[in-house]
């Protein structure tokens, strides 16, 4: 078989493309490119404080009491079992509002698991003595949290998949970083976590340490998540297309 020459068109574009990325590396070198990424991270602030008495890795804590919010999916057990009773999955309506078909409506947003029991009960009550219904016992009511919940942590800035992730209670500032992935222009050693607070309150912002967590397995920064945090990994510009071809 013999061997096709490159035509000199050919030969023509081969050498100035050669001579382009000859050229991008002379001005991209590492000298040239460390420095210029150096000048890009200290452009980035540092934020956040160090709390030593934040919950962390190695010194959690229990999760505030779980308060109910749409679209919850709880599995509600009655006893005594009234008439007409065949549903056990109910989802948190949007207004709040837990349907129970013919035996009414209640709002339970905002309230605990042992306060929706409550409700639940009271109304069953309300309902059963409404129909001139006989309750020989007080109804016991039991509610608990199936697979739909409502609690979230947010991971945002320059990382792989930014958004929301359901908690589950012992995630952690480096759970969540690891979870959401880094990109190659990701500043991790920049990263923070903002807590919310109530409206007048102070910003709650910590310095999450992640070099110091990464390499020395310290935990002091690796800060237990609850409900509503966000965690912030900032970073540079993304990489041009020939600092990408150059794997720089």
């Amino acid at each position: 078989m013999t061997a096709r020459m490159p035509t000199v068109e050919a030969r023509r574009c081969r050498n100035a493309l050669l001579a382009g990325l000859s050229l991008a590396m002379t001005l991209t070198g590492p000298g040239c490119a460390s420095g210029r990424q150096r000048r890009e991270v200290e452009r980035v602030p540092t934020r956040g404080v160090v709390d030593i008495e934040q919950a962390r890795e190695l010194d959690k804590t229990t999760m505030p009491r779980y308060v109910v919010e749409p679209p919850d999916e709880l599995d509600v057990t009655v006893k005594p079992s009234p008439a007409d009773w065949g549903m056990q999955a109910f989802v948190v309506q949007q207004d709040g509002i837990l349907d129970l078909g013919l035996y009414g409506d209640v709002y339970v947003v905002g309230l605990t698991l042992e306060q929706v029991e409550q409700r639940i009960a009271q109304q069953l009550a309300v309902e059963a003595a409404q129909r001139g219904q006989k309750v020989t016992e007080p109804f016991r009511v039991s509610a608990k949290l199936s697979n739909s919940q409502s609690k979230f942590y947010y991971v945002l800035g320059t990382v792989t998949t930014q958004g929301r992730f359901p908690i589950k209670g012992n995630e952690t500032a480096l759970d969540a970083i690891l979870l959401a992935g880094l990109k190659s222009n990701s500043l991790p050693e920049k990263a923070y976590l903002v807590r919310p607070h109530a409206v007048g309150g102070p910003d709650q912002v910590l310095r999450i340490d992640y070099c110091a967590i990464k390499e020395r397995g310290d935990t002091v920064t690796n800060y237990q998540l609850f409900p509503g945090d966000r965690v912030v990994v900032p970073g540079t510009k993304p990489p041009s297309l020939i600092a990408t071809l150059l794997g720089r």
